[in-house]
């Protein structure tokens, strides 16, 4: 039995923003572009994975009490959205950082043994690449 990740969510106020940051900062690839009932959601990946991401807004498919509770949350910062892997970590980091996205942490050897660095997206999620 082989059990693999299809599908993961990522929660944005404002998909648009997110795209800045997912398709034009990091490289993914729009997969589905999907409006209803007011919200919208859009699907990303990386080319040749089947990994979907799915930036989702916090209201959609939500009561109003819990979209504003996820809302918060993401604003805030409290929520981490992924971590990541590039072959050229430094060359990630400067196209991220041309892009206007927030720098957290510049590429750093970390003592557990990973170099990566870290950014915030434009909704306030910790994003984490690491160089492969």
């Amino acid at each position: 039995m082989t059990v693999t990740v299809s599908s993961m969510f990522v929660l944005v106020h404002d998909p648009d923003e997110a795209l800045a940051f997912y398709r034009d900062g990091l490289g993914l690839e729009v997969r589905n572009d999907v409006s209803a009932d007011g919200f919208r959601w859009v699907t990303i990946g990386g080319p040749g994975q089947d990994v979907d991401i799915v930036l989702s807004q916090p209201h959609g498919g939500r009561s109003q009490a819990e979209g504003d509770a996820l809302l918060t949350l993401v604003t805030q910062g409290s929520l981490q959205a992924a971590i990541f892997r590039t072959d050229d970590l430094d060359a990630t980091f400067e196209r991220l950082r041309a892009s206007g996205a927030e720098v957290l942490q510049e590429p750093t050897d970390q003592f557990w043994g990973v170099r990566d660095c870290a950014f915030r997206d434009p909704s306030g999620n910790l994003v984490r690449i690491a160089q492969t």
